[in-house]
């Protein structure tokens, strides 16, 4: 039974590391909204969470760092950079605050997630995605693939390139 579990895994890794290197084009560059096929990755919400965060001025959100378990792996022997396969998601929401817990803690100390604001994906492939330090970045918004710059979002993670390119660090 392990060695299928092993097998069935081995064979979802090897399906996304080849699928991401039939995205590049001639230029090094990709189409992130062809990641994943262009749609989320079946289970996602089930990834272990990483971290939390909380973002203010223009973005002011809430947020939850997912991992699959190749991240996660990582994360808790911490191993930097993260292997090929590592996936890091991020989970954006509005916020506000919440009435029932401020009505029994008798102010406005709560806040919960409101509407969410997109999802976002770094995928880790050394060789497909060596213009942007081994990472493929995507972005959803309303469950589809949205066009983003993929230049800006790895010029925005540059000032974290001793970390790999990642801001997160994992939350015990």
């Amino acid at each position: 039974m392990k060695q299928i579990q092993v097998l069935g895994a081995m064979v979802a890794i090897a399906t996304t590391l080849a699928s991401a290197t039939l995205l590049m084009a001639a230029d090094n560059g990709y189409d992130s909204t062809q990641i994943f096929g262009g749609k989320l990755p079946d289970g996602y919400r089930d990834w272990k969470l990483i971290s939390v965060a909380h973002e203010e001025g223009k973005l002011n959100d809430i947020r939850a760092i997912l991992g699959n378990d190749i991240a996660v792996k990582a994360y808790r022997e911490g191993k930097l950079p993260l292997p090929d396969g590592a996936i890091i998601a991020r989970l954006a929401w509005a916020y506000g605050p919440s009435d029932v817990n401020n009505k029994a803690f008798g102010r406005t100390q709560s806040f919960v997630p409101g509407a969410p604001t997109n999802v976002q994906f770094m995928v880790k492939n050394s060789r497909a995605y060596a213009s942007t330090g081994g990472w493929g970045f995507v972005q959803f918004e309303n469950g589809k693939p949205d066009h983003i710059d993929v230049q800006a979002c790895f010029a925005c993670h540059t000032p974290v390139k001793d970390r790999d390119y990642v801001f997160t660090h994992y939350s015990p």
